[in-house]
């Protein structure tokens, strides 16, 4: 996802600089091409042998040495984005104030590309009046700022200032710099996850959508451009971009509602939420108690979000239903192709041991509207979710 992406790290002196090996694995893993400058003060805390080791080049920290000067404004030219992590109290004043006393600031100084910092410090010194003075001052040099977490800090204390986790820089740095522009100026609406139709204020009718589907297919749309609006019903997945709108539902209804109103902006919309076919005629407003060997429930049908869909479907409009089957599996995708008016169907199977609700993997198979049928073999969610966006993208001849 950061495939020739050039990133240069710059680590200043802090307890936080440690994080900086998880990421900097995050960054590699990703394809990304990444070097280090940091302080003297820095090497106290992270080894630059390892850096030099993970990230396959040299860590640089003087500006020059016996026999080699280190050309700090190449170094800014050839980044795609400067991140300077943990940023400390220091080095922000430093920023703030145009100091060049080092190779980091050095580079900061002559940088041509983006700048984003991620600070760290204890909960006193990031409250500090001087230190408000020197994020807002860095900010109007059009600096980028990941906000510090509330957690345990160096002193032990717990309050403000700790630094962002690496997974979330990492997260920061892909939204902001690893998108691509396949499904550039196209809205796309997801659903995923089950619904919850109440029975009485503590119980419901369900099922075991986990929702992991439908969350990799937002993200990976959102990766390759597309504006997404996300529909999730109750669960425990949580997005990692915070470009993605996302609307919290509960109930069957609730989703249709949603949707209807989503839709009209739409220009793709892929309905991979496991919507229930069947809600209560009445909800019991009290807990129902035990007090009979029976209980019976009178249920009605939801309305048909994909169906309802197909009906107003407009022409610039491609819409991509699910089936989840356990028998004739082919065959009745094909008929909800038809009688939905979807322009394809994803076809989820429970036959097979390692594919289906609450997995990491599935196995799909899309039905295109031309009856053409497309079988692909098992794999984890994430390349999944990628096989349905370049289909859907070959259809559309993005």
């Amino acid at each position: 996802m950061l495939k020739d992406k050039k990133i240069l790290i710059g680590i200043t002196g802090s307890i936080a600089a440690y994080k900086i090996i998880l990421l900097l694995r995050l960054l590699v893993k990703a394809n990304a091409e990444v070097k280090i400058v940091m302080t003297k003060n820095a090497a106290q805390f992270v080894s630059p042998l390892v850096l030099s080791t993970l990230s396959k080049n040299k860590v640089l920290i003087e500006l020059a040495d016996e026999s080699e000067w280190a050309n700090h404004v190449m170094l800014g030219r050839w980044a795609n984005v400067f991140l300077i992590a943990p940023l400390s109290c220091n080095t922000l004043a430093k920023m703030a104030n145009g100091l060049c006393d080092n190779l980091l600031m050095a580079t900061y100084l002559s940088a041509t590309c983006p700048v984003v910092v991620a600070p760290a410090m204890d909960e006193d010194m990031w409250h500090h009046p001087a230190t408000k003075k020197n994020i807002a001052a860095i900010k109007s040099y059009k600096n980028e700022i990941i906000d510090v977490e509330k957690g345990e800090l160096g002193s032990g204390l717990i309050g403000d200032g700790r630094m962002a986790e690496p997974e979330t820089v990492f997260n920061y740095i892909v939204e902001h710099y690893g998108r691509t522009s396949t499904f550039q100026n196209k809205k796309v609406l997801v659903t995923a996850g089950p619904t919850y139709e109440a029975i009485d204020p503590v119980r419901f009718i369900g099922n075991h959508s986990s929702g992991k589907m439908g969350f990799a297919i937002a993200e990976t749309l959102y990766l390759q451009g597309a504006d997404v609006t996300l529909v999730s019903g109750p669960t425990k997945q949580s997005i990692n971009y915070q470009g993605i709108k996302v609307i919290a539902v509960q109930s069957a209804q609730q989703m249709f509602d949603a949707c209807v109103k989503e839709f009209k902006k739409a220009d793709i919309a892929i309905m991979s939420a496991a919507v229930a076919d069947y809600t209560l005629v009445e909800v019991a407003t009290q807990k129902i108690k035990k007090k009979s060997d029976n209980l019976t429930l009178q249920l009605t049908k939801t309305k048909d979000i994909l169906a309802h869909l197909g009906s107003i479907k407009k022409k610039h409009q491609y819409l991509v239903g699910f089936a989840l089957e356990t028998n004739n599996e082919e065959q009745n995708a094909l008929q909800k192709l038809k009688t939905k008016n979807a322009d394809c169907i994803v076809l989820n199977s429970l036959n097979h041991s390692k594919a289906g609700f609450g997995f990491d993997t599935n196995k799909i198979t899309i039905i295109n509207k031309d009856e053409t049928i497309h079988k692909f073999d098992l794999k984890a969610k994430e390349a999944v979710a990628k096989d349905i966006s370049t289909f859907i993208a070959q259809q559309l001849s993005l």
